[in-house]
């Protein structure tokens, strides 16, 4: 299962469960108290005949003066239950039948016992329901997915040959003409465009389970150098010593390539772009001196963005990446002067 069908297949489920759980438990401790009503009911029935005949074992018989009692009623106390019922011809005292505490304990735990046993055996059963009703429910977001996911996957394929055809032709006549302004920013647009190509096929697919030596400092200037010919007005520098961390390259890249290449596109005229790397904390910043961002907290949300340029899905696509490679992603900013992002690398 993807990481979205996990989240929603938990989130039916707690739904689900959730709610027919504090319902089932409304009931059965509403039909809990109804059994102790019953069972106080049957004692006072008993007392009731008791009163007539006398012949009743379970219960203590004795005779009380008369105060505040009522007459034909249950009492509770932390003794047990106690009935009062007249004499004849008795001016002072009440008839009192007492039930001790102890057997009337033992009735309620009685009543407990299968009381719970029932719950839990209902409990059990709305969770195995649960986990079929989550499943099912799955079903329609699955396939959907799955649609998209193919959907996505025919376009990608179908974008190769005529992309291919405009970059080899903008070469071709580029070596024919020599160096032009317009050619160079139809290159730049191909270029975007294999950019958001990968940043689709990042969104599809799982990267996380293949790994590689990559060296660190070597392939951060690798990227920028990739990425600095769309930016010529632009400063960058990648100051990181040497280091060699294990990591799906393909994944990094694209978490990599994003940060950058936002923080080119969102710079000030004129403006920096520093890598470092801290081996002590395992920490890869990525600093820059743009416009800085309002709302820090929405950047990853999808179809987010603060700018007129983009569609919003960059960010949203490293974070997700960002998470399948169990790396820490920190964002700090402030309008007007620049921004940071933070990558935690403590599993690499």
């Amino acid at each position: 299962m993807s990481k979205v069908e996990i989240e929603s297949f938990l989130k039916s489920f707690l739904l689900f469960f959730t709610s027919l759980g504090v319902l089932i438990s409304t009931l059965f401790y509403l039909n809990y108290l109804k059994d102790v009503k019953v069972v106080d009911e049957q004692l006072f029935s008993q007392m009731r005949v008791c009163s007539y005949d006398l012949k009743c074992k379970e219960f203590v018989i004795d005779f009380v003066p008369i105060e505040k009692q009522e007459l034909y009623k249950l009492y509770k106390s932390d003794k047990g239950l106690d009935s009062y019922f007249p004499i004849l011809e008795a001016q002072s005292y009440y008839l009192n039948f007492h039930f001790p505490k102890k057997k009337y304990q033992e009735k309620l735990a009685h009543i407990q016992s299968k009381t719970i046993q029932l719950y839990f055996a209902t409990l059990f059963i709305i969770f195995i329901l649960s986990i079929l009703f989550s499943i099912y429910a799955l079903y329609p977001l699955r396939s959907a997915l799955l649609l998209t996911q193919e959907f996505i996957k025919d376009i990608l394929h179908d974008f190769n040959t005529p992309l291919a055809s405009l970059k080899i032709n903008s070469y071709m006549l580029q070596r024919e003409i020599g160096e032009n302004e317009k050619i160079t920013r139809i290159q730049q647009s191909i270029q975007n465009i294999l950019s958001l190509q990968e940043n689709l096929k990042a969104y599809l697919f799982n990267y996380e389970q293949t790994k590689e030596d990559l060296e660190l400092s070597s392939f951060l200037q690798q990227r920028v150098a990739l990425i600095e010919k769309n930016f010529p007005d632009i400063s960058f520098s990648v100051d990181i010593e040497k280091t060699v961390i294990q990591i799906n390259k393909s994944a990094f890249s694209r978490i990599v390539d994003n940060i950058i290449s936002n923080a080119a596109k969102y710079n000030k005229k004129n403006g920096t772009i520093k890598i470092t790397y801290s081996k002590k904390k395992k920490q890869l910043s990525i600093e820059d001196s743009g416009k800085g961002i309002a709302n820090p907290s929405k950047i990853f949300n999808r179809f987010y963005k603060e700018q007129e340029r983009g569609i919003g899905i960059g960010l949203h696509i490293v974070k997700k990446l960002c998470d399948e490679l169990q790396i820490g992603i920190d964002v700090k900013s402030q309008v007007g002067v620049g921004t940071v992002f933070t990558l935690q690398l403590t599993h690499y």
